[in-house]
C-alpha cells in the first residue's frame, strides 16, 4: 500500500512539472500577425496622426482684438516693399504669399507685437465668407491692429474700410 501511495505522489509531481513546463512554453510562443487587418490598422493610425497634426496647426497660440484696415503697395506712406521681405515683389498687385506650412495666405502688416512670419486667422465678410489666413510680412500699424494688403488704395477704401476683428495667432514668427 505504501508503494502505491508513493507511486501516486511521484505521478502527481510529474504531472505538475509537465503542466508547469507546458504553460511556460505557451507564454514564450511568439505570434506573428501578417494579416491585412494589421496593415489597415497601421494605415488608419498614420492617417489619425496626420489629422491630429493638422488640427494642432490651426490651434490658437494667442487671441487679439484690433482694427482691420486695408492698404496697397502704392499708398502715400508706402514704398512698394515689405518690411519683413524687402525683395518680395508686390508692385504688381500681389497680396498673397505661399507659406511652406500653411500654403497660400494673405499678406498683412502689424505692429512689432507680432514677429515677421506670424500666421493669423480671422473672419471678415469684407474679405471672404470663411476663415482667412494671413502672414505678417509688413509693418506700419500700432497696437493690435492689422493692415490687409490689397491691390489698390481704391479697393482698400471701397471694400475693406475699417472694422474691428478678433484674430488668432497660429504661429509666432518663422520657426
Amino acid at each position: 500500500m505504501k508503494i502505491i501511495i508513493n507511486f501516486i505522489k511521484i505521478s502527481l509531481l510529474l504531472m505538475i512539472l509537465v503542466v508547469a513546463k507546458s504553460s511556460t512554453n505557451i507564454a514564450i510562443t511568439k505570434v506573428e500577425n501578417n494579416s491585412i487587418n494589421k496593415t489597415i490598422n497601421l494605415s488608419t493610425m498614420a492617417l489619425k496622426v496626420v489629422e491630429v497634426e493638422e488640427a494642432l496647426k490651426f490651434t490658437a497660440i494667442d487671441t487679439y482684438t484690433g482694427d482691420l484696415t486695408g492698404y496697397a503697395h502704392d499708398c502715400p506712406l508706402c514704398n512698394g516693399t515689405l518690411a519683413c521681405m524687402p525683395k518680395y515683389d508686390i508692385t504688381d498687385g500681389t497680396n498673397t504669399y505661399n507659406d511652406a506650412e500653411y500654403g497660400e495666405v494673405y499678406i498683412v502688416a502689424s505692429s512689432k507685437n507680432l514677429p515677421c512670419g506670424s500666421i493669423i486667422s480671422f473672419y471678415s465678410n469684407r474679405i471672404s465668407d470663411g476663415k482667412n489666413l494671413a502672414i505678417v510680412l509688413d509693418r506700419g500699424v500700432t497696437g493690435t491692429s492689422i493692415d490687409f494688403l490689397v491691390p489698390t488704395e481704391e479697393y482698400a477704401y471701397k471694400y475693406i474700410g475699417r472694422s474691428t476683428i478678433t484674430y488668432d495667432v497660429l504661429r509666432s514668427g518663422w520657426e
